[in-house]
């Protein structure tokens, strides 16, 4: 453990990878380091007993996004992608919704038609939002409210900003809101349905392929090594702690969460940096995935606005990539963000199954457990950044006290959600710097 690299990363989540296979092959020498034993960070997949593979926590892509297009492109990967209509939802009242076009919007009879009208053309509204840092001092609500109007903001908007964000929904800012709307409104075909990309056999089937060009140009990844300390020398770090030794390097990388990153450093750090990383706050997730022997409904993504109902949406992951692909078994995500602090946050898997199929059998009542093949329950400590009023007044930079570490992490992309997307993005942006200050050294 004693080699010396030219670049050290701690993390093989996507922005790690990206800026570990960018440095690689421009022949430096590169060391990533995994406390986990896949690569992927929240986007890696795992295996239920019959071989099933799936991700630990639902996703997939725009098909407007350009930067994992691009790298599946590097890769020679391409003809993994596939391309589908989403099939989106909401459950209000009892009752099934069917939200995927402009025309479903117009058949949304809980909101007067007025009311319909006003939600549709607030996606006009919202683009003439070109700066956003003129709304970045409003909450959600301070700003969505005005545009849509209270009844269409109380019946299709609160519920799930609340689910998403539990006890700090109104903190976080209006600019949040604001990209998703963007996003998600560039995405629609001629008829106004969504288009959402997907890559066959999970994300964590790409991240093993840029972890095994990392290793095919030189480079080298140790999983089930976390960085349990940080050496540093004046205004340098010199070496990186891990439980089989220290790593040296020239230059270094971190990639976790912020809380992480404090952690690692401890006492070797000035305190108000420190305390800098700390200032940013970030929910938990619990998210059970439901591997079932038939399908709950048509939809692919339900979001649920019923008063009560403890998760941000039902999302049937086999109503999007077909069930041929997963042995004839239906996948379902079934996710909550939530402080710590939660009760919830110290149920077993056991006791978080028998509390979400009790509320899952309100929504879908034939539901009988018998359905449940088998079911995984993953957690995330910091699976969501929670970007208050002035967050870009606040957020820590990518540079550090010290001339040769640098951060980049999910909480750093922004005005942009977390998203795989962005971090490909980041991770190829950082990598450059790096490659610049070892080829000056």
């Amino acid at each position: 453990m004693t080699t010396q690299f030219d670049a050290v990363i701690a993390g093989a989540g996507f922005t790690g990878l990206t800026a570990g296979l960018k440095l690689a092959r421009a022949g430096h020498k590169v060391l990533v380091l995994e406390a986990d034993d896949t690569p992927g960070g929240l986007a890696g997949t795992f295996e239920f007993r019959d071989g099933v593979t799936i991700e630990k926590f639902y996703h997939h892509w725009f098909d407007n996004d350009v930067y994992v297009p691009e790298l599946v492109k590097e890769l020679g990967m391409e003809g993994d992608v596939v391309i589908m209509p989403s099939r989106t939802g909401m459950y209000f009242n009892g009752k099934h919704w069917r939200l995927s076009t402009p025309l479903d919007l117009l058949r949304f009879k809980p909101l007067p038609f007025l009311d319909r009208i006003r939600l549709g053309l607030m996606v006009l509204k919202v683009r003439q939002v070109k700066d956003w840092k003129t709304i970045e001092h409003l909450s959600i609500r301070e700003w969505l409210e005005p545009l849509c109007g209270k009844n269409a903001y109380r019946i299709v908007w609160q519920p799930l900003i609340e689910n998403k964000f539990s006890v700090v929904a109104d903190a976080v800012n209006a600019v949040w809101m604001w990209k998703k709307l963007v996003l998600r409104g560039s995405t629609r075909d001629a008829k106004g349905g969504e288009q959402l990309a997907y890559f066959k056999g999970g994300f964590g089937r790409l991240a093993e392929a840029m972890a095994n060009e990392i290793v095919r140009h030189g480079g080298e990844i140790r999983y089930r090594t976390p960085v349990t300390g940080v050496r540093t020398e004046g205004n340098r770090v010199t070496a990186l702690a891990t439980p089989a030794g220290e790593v040296t390097g020239k230059e270094f990388l971190f990639t976790p969460a912020f809380n992480i990153i404090a952690d690692m450093f401890g006492g070797a750090a000035p305190a108000d940096w420190l305390a800098s990383l700390r200032r940013v706050k970030y929910l938990a997730n619990m998210c059970l995935v439901l591997e079932m022997d038939r399908s709950l409904s048509d939809t692919y993504w339900l979001n649920v606005n019923d008063p009560g109902f403890p998760f941000v949406g039902v999302i049937e992951h086999t109503n999007f990539d077909s069930p041929a692909n997963y042995g004839g078994k239906h996948i379902v995500f079934l996710s909550r963000y939530l402080p710590k602090e939660d009760p919830l946050w110290q149920f077993s898997d056991q006791q978080y199954l028998d509390f979400a199929l009790e509320h899952l059998q309100r929504m879908f009542p034939q539901l009988d457990r018998s359905w449940v093949q088998e079911y995984r329950v993953w957690r995330a400590d910091y699976a969501q950044p929670v970007t208050e009023r002035g967050y870009s007044d606040y957020v820590p930079g990518r540079a550090t006290p010290f001339a040769n570490a640098t951060i980049s992490t999910m909480a750093q992309i922004y005005p942009e959600d977390r998203g795989t997307n962005y971090a490909i993005r980041e991770g190829r942006e950082v990598a450059a710097a790096l490659s610049q200050r070892l080829g000056k050294a």
